[in-house]
């Protein structure tokens, strides 16, 4: 056996038959685990005329009503739990920034799943037993944290929780501690790299050798941006708390063409985002995931409002993702043209004397909406450049999204930064109030 081989799990190494057999076993006791456990589940089942028995092969759960964050949030905190509260050892959050949050919950079991899923993820990305792993995910209520964290143990990794923040002091421990993995929000690992030129140290010459970067959505450009300023590896994890967090899906380091999800643990679809009616493989539109192996909070077909294709394995048997560079709930409409703030991201990162940080502001002028982009000039860049680089990007808008967009090209440093996902569009065409919209 290869070395690659003998890296892999036992269900990494299952043909696709093998695969299907074991979901579609997984997948009817879930279905009758949240018949028999949730009342909103069994009454949504009922309405639809579906049984759990009514799944014969994994083509019929097409016919079984999808799950919404609408109806997380209708059922808050623990109406969609599936198991006694005296038997979950954990509660995640979303920030609840566009709402009331939703509350996900964790048996003992759960724990275990997700940090073997995370830790697969790691092993996936380049990560070794051995290795160790700085952390800034956010640690608390948001899954990023403690999922990364543990799943690093588990792959028998040594863990520097750093949190988000305290970028100066997060240099420092980099620069003392020598982790070869670091995990974070690729937002915030540009904000690391601007700290390391600061502090006048090659971001190169760390012991950096493998970026998992995930929980908002991010470009090839911006990776392009990452592994050449870093001289990393850096791949894509995705997840979202009311699935599991983080794990769901991951970027193999030897392909880098999507992640592989971990079909498993997680069964997905793609379905037309407008009609909901599911998609064939390679057709584009809304990821929907039904958890297989979830004790706590199982979902059924559950709309993640993100953007993508089914694609078939490569480095693993599992199924790829195509990155999602864009949510349905993210999208802009602006003069009746729809827009993606990655769109403008991929303008941006290919604009000379323009950093990666930049922001959309959405205001009404008259009648009509007004497209503001605001993006940091490289420390270098000169007055001229700054012009030049504004005249580019709105002509590349104008060209290759239909829009026009007033450019400004601001000093470096100029704005907001975070140390946890990217707050990339302020919409202030609201009755009076501004509304941001920001990653997932």
């Amino acid at each position: 056996m290869t070395e690659r081989g003998r890296l892999l799990d036992a269900a990494e190494r299952m043909s696709r038959g093998e695969l299907a057999a074991l979901q579609l076993e997984r997948l009817r006791a879930t279905l009758r685990h949240v018949h028999d456990n949730v009342p909103f589940s069994r009454a949504a089942f009922e309405a639809a005329g579906v049984r759990p028995e009514d799944c014969r092969s994994l083509a019929d759960l097409a016919r079984f009503p999808f799950t919404t964050k609408a109806d997380l949030r209708a059922n808050h905190p623990f109406g969609m739990f599936a198991v006694d509260r005296s038997r979950v050892r954990r509660l995640h959050a979303s920030s609840g920034t566009t709402g009331t949050p939703t509350v996900v919950g964790y048996t003992r079991r759960d724990l275990d799943t997700w940090a073997d899923v995370v830790a697969r993820s790691i092993r996936a990305a380049g990560g070794r037993p051995g290795d160790v792993v700085h952390i800034a995910y956010g640690y608390g209520l948001f899954t990023g944290g403690l999922g990364a964290h543990y799943g690093a143990e588990r792959l028998g990794c040594t863990v520097v929780p750093a949190s988000g923040g305290m970028t100066a002091r997060q240099v420092r421990l980099i620069l003392d501690l020598h982790p070869r993995v670091i995990m974070a929000t690729p937002s915030y690992m540009l904000t690391l790299l601007d700290e390391f030129e600061r502090q006048g140290v090659d971001p190169r010459g760390t012991s950096l050798r493998v970026g998992v970067f995930g929980a908002e959505p991010w470009t090839e450009e911006m990776r392009r941006e990452i592994e050449e300023r870093f001289g990393i590896d850096a791949v894509d994890i995705y997840g979202l708390s009311e699935v599991i967090g983080p794990g769901v899906a991951q970027e193999c380091v030897e392909t880098k063409d999507g992640p592989h999800i971990w079909e498993d643990h997680f069964y997905p679809e793609v379905v037309d985002p407008v009609t909901g009616e599911p998609l064939p493989d390679g057709a584009f539109g809304e990821l929907v995931l039904t958890s297989l192996t979830k004790e706590a909070m199982p979902v059924v077909r559950y709309r993640t409002r993100d953007l993508t294709r089914l694609l078939p394995g490569t480095a693993r048997v599992f199924r790829r993702m195509e990155k999602v560079t864009g949510r349905g709930d993210d999208m802009i409409i602006l003069r009746g043209v729809n827009l993606f703030p990655s769109q403008i991201e991929e303008i941006v990162l290919r604009t000379p004397g323009v950093a990666p940080h930049f922001q959309l502001r959405l205001t009404h002028e008259g009648r009509l909406d007004r497209l503001t982009v605001r993006a940091e000039a490289r420390p270098a860049t000169t007055a001229e450049g700054r012009a030049a680089a504004a005249g580019e990007i709105a002509g590349r808008i104008r060209d290759s999204v239909g829009v026009s967009a007033a450019v400004e090209i601001v000093a470096p440093g100029t704005l907001e930064r975070s140390s946890g996902k990217l707050r990339r569009v302020v919409d202030e065409r609201g009755d009076g109030g501004a509304r941001d919209q920001r990653g997932m």
